[in-house]
């Protein structure tokens, strides 16, 4: 088998096998495309082919984009780390702390927009085994709501207690959605227009939304796997089979007035490559700086205090990363249990979408497919077999 047959080998298994329905991939070097292709089907169980042009549920891959509008506006002026949540939303100006043992003490300091941006501001999931604050997340239908509106959610989020004093550690959170609400408070305008403006019509990414018009539903792949976040179960972990998984109750295709910052971007392999490229400079296809090098240096360096690590998304970890603004950042190649590369970025999605850029190599790869709740490790292997392929 060689090198360049790889991506496409553990594709084929893993589709093959019926463990995904469909894997879609690009791969790119020094501005060459290295790999590209696709495996399986849109629907294993029909039989429907993916379609070109496939539009999938991004989930957490929003989480960057959001990021850097929120470092755009930062930019601008609009926007500082320093800033206090509570002077964009007075709702967070008086937090409690729910300690383990059930006593509420009061927070310590204020959350910072940085809290934001790098998953320290003591807010959680539903999903994050062990925490003893994400039972109230799941009652007050926190992320699991899609009908609601941002403002809705946040007003929810905000009658929470914190599960930890803000600072004290990084914890995988809904922060990214309070982060699109202070970014509309900034700037006084809708997320969607500002996505919209400052990134995607630069970009060029036009099938890039919280929401997928009519005229392209038939490109909209469907879901499989557990139908809610919050049914993640990493100390029981199902069997990987394709069931059938309706997510439109907390991420609708259909509503025009839906976002969120943590999750609900639709988007493409060639849209989110378009904005992968974009990160490793901050510039786009004609060279138009969307953010400036040293805000890209800046976002993609480590602020996680070395006490606070590794990274654990729940009860798993992360070794050898850190966590920029907004981007998991790998600091010690010592530690990765994969393929990587020092200063490789990115992000995934829970629906088992996936990207990674790595500026020092000029290399990056984008991976879509639609798994929630997935078990097995096809994003490290897809990047492993990427890596492979370096000469």
């Amino acid at each position: 088998m060689s090198r360049q047959d790889r991506i496409a080998q553990v594709a084929a298994r893993y589709t093959g096998s019926r463990k995904y329905s469909g894997i879609e991939w690009h791969v790119e070097h020094r501005g060459s495309v290295l790999a590209e292709g696709r495996a399986g089907h849109a629907d294993a169980l029909a039989g429907t082919p993916i379609p070109d042009g496939a539009i999938y549920r991004i989930y957490s891959m929003t989480k960057p984009i959001v990021s850097v509008l929120a470092l755009m506006l930062m930019e601008q002026g609009k926007l500082r780390l320093f800033d206090l949540l509570s002077t964009y939303d007075p709702a967070f100006a008086n937090m409690q702390v729910l300690l383990p043992n059930g006593r509420l003490v009061p927070a310590e300091r204020p959350i910072h927009v940085e809290d934001l941006f790098t998953h320290r501001a003591g807010f959680t999931y539903e999903f994050i085994t062990g925490c003893h604050i994400a039972p109230l997340y799941q009652q007050a239908s926190i992320s699991s709501d899609g009908l609601c509106s941002l403002d809705t959610m946040m007003e929810r989020l905000a009658e929470q207690p914190l599960a930890f004093q803000p600072g004290a550690m990084f914890r995988y959170s809904v922060a990214t959605d309070v982060l699109a609400h202070v970014v509309e408070r900034a700037a006084d305008r809708s997320l969607d227009e500002l996505l919209r403006e400052q990134i995607f019509e630069p970009l060029g990414m036009t099938d890039t939304a919280f929401h997928v018009p009519e005229d392209k539903h038939g490109r909209l792949m469907p879901m499989f796997g557990v139908t809610d976040i919050s049914e993640f179960a990493p100390l029981h972990p199902r069997p990987q089979t394709l069931t059938p998984a309706d997510v439109s109750e907390m991420y609708p295709a259909d509503r025009p007035d839906f976002r969120r910052g943590g999750h609900g971007l639709f988007s493409t392999l060639a849209d989110y490559t378009k904005f992968a490229r974009m990160l490793r400079d901050g510039r786009d296809a004609e060279g138009h700086a969307l953010l400036g090098r040293k805000t890209i240096e800046m976002m993609r360096t480590n602020r996680i205090p070395p006490h606070q690590l590794p990274l654990t998304i729940g009860m798993n970890p992360l070794p050898g990363y850190g966590w920029g603004l907004g981007v998991r950042v790998m600091m010690d190649v010592g530690q990765a249990m994969a393929l990587t590369g020092n200063g490789e970025l990115g992000w995934a999605g829970a629906a088992s979408t996936y990207f990674f850029v790595d500026p020092a190599e000029d290399f990056l790869g984008v991976f879509m497919t639609q798994y929630l709740g997935a078990v097995l490790p096809l994003n490290e292997e897809l990047r492993s077999a990427a890596y492979q392929m370096l000469d």
